[in-house]
């Protein structure tokens, strides 16, 4: 055989085997690669959380609700239904997991969408048994409550004498910050264009004013019913400037007004103008108090309306879009 044949038939047979040699290299990289990527995947949570029990959709919905920190927690104990059950909740907040867990085992004949109203509020706790305090530059977002009380020496800014036009006493007794005074009249003339004369009974009082109120009613009826029908000094709503309690010209007392059309007409108006019912009926675990018909804050026409719209009280709201 010519050297030329002998030396292309060599060239072709170590090409050949380069060829091999190549694509075996890359068969194990494939390989290779497939295994560190499946290494990996058994590495992530979402792969520890399928193997614990949890189904695709339920792995989902905890990945995208819990950071790694309480997925971790999740993984360090036995797969738990009620954790499904509650994250599924639409008011479920990570931060209150645990409390939710642990107070649903004393309080298992409540539903979870009342565990988890009552831990976002703190109303898993006594009345008064936190003190926290008032953020006050949150202005009309600001939470006053029996947990959450003002300073002694807080008054508003920008107060503004509500006319004896629309409002019973003397005359500069009932005040309201500019802006939910502003509200309040274009809330007055709708009323009034659908037949109804709204009238303030009470709106701001200072601290000392509150005090006096309150500690009359514990004299008078005791700690326990004071508590049930007025606030304690820095916990009440009326030092915020942004509250006004009211019924109508034709019916002046509560228990008429209670039975009003106007009363009707505002449960479906004020948030229109940034006005909610503080303290409406089949709230009072979470409020603290029972419901008051008369006793209108306003929080602003955003807030307002999510509060119409979803059914919550200003507690729940801010619990879930303020405080977080």
């Amino acid at each position: 055989m010519p050297k030329t044949k002998k030396k292309k038939l060599k060239n072709k047979k170590s090409a050949s085997k380069f060829i091999g040699i190549f694509c075996i290299f890359i068969f194990l990289i494939i390989v290779g690669l497939h295994f560190y990527k499946d290494y990996q995947y058994k590495q992530t949570n979402e792969y520890k959380l399928l193997e614990k029990g949890y189904t695709k959709e339920e792995v989902a919905m905890l990945l995208t609700k819990n950071s790694d920190q309480t997925i971790t927690a999740i993984l360090n104990q036995d797969k738990n239904d009620l954790i499904i059950e509650l994250v599924k909740e639409k008011y479920y907040l990570e931060k209150n997991l645990d409390t939710y867990l642990s107070f649903q085992k004393v309080q298992d004949d409540e539903t979870l969408t009342d565990i988890v109203a009552m831990v976002n509020t703190h109303a898993n706790n006594k009345w008064y048994q936190l003190s926290l305090k008032t953020d006050s530059s949150k202005k009309e977002e600001m939470i006053v409550n029996k947990f959450y009380a003002l300073d002694e020496n807080y008054t508003p800014e920008n107060l503004k004498n509500i006319s004896l036009d629309y409002s019973y006493g003397e005359e500069g007794e009932n005040k309201l910050i500019s802006y939910a005074y502003d509200a309040f009249i274009d809330l007055w003339q709708a009323a009034n264009d659908a037949g109804f004369y709204l009238m303030v009974t009470s709106s701001y009082r200072n601290y000392q004013e509150q005090k006096e109120i309150y500690e009359y009613r514990k004299e008078t009826l005791g700690e326990r019913k004071a508590d049930e029908t007025a606030a304690r000094p820095g916990n009440s709503e009326h030092q915020t400037g942004l509250v006004i309690d009211m019924t109508s010209k034709t019916e002046p007392s509560d228990k008429e007004f209670k039975e009003s059309s106007a009363y009707n007409w505002l449960k479906q108006h004020a948030y229109e103008f940034g006005f909610i019912e503080r303290y409406p009926e089949g709230k009072t675990y979470i409020t603290g108090y029972e419901p008051e018909s008369w006793h209108w804050r306003y929080v602003g026409q955003n807030a307002a309306k999510i509060m119409h719209d979803e059914n919550i009280t200003y507690d729940e709201y801010y619990a879930y879009y303020i405080e977080k």
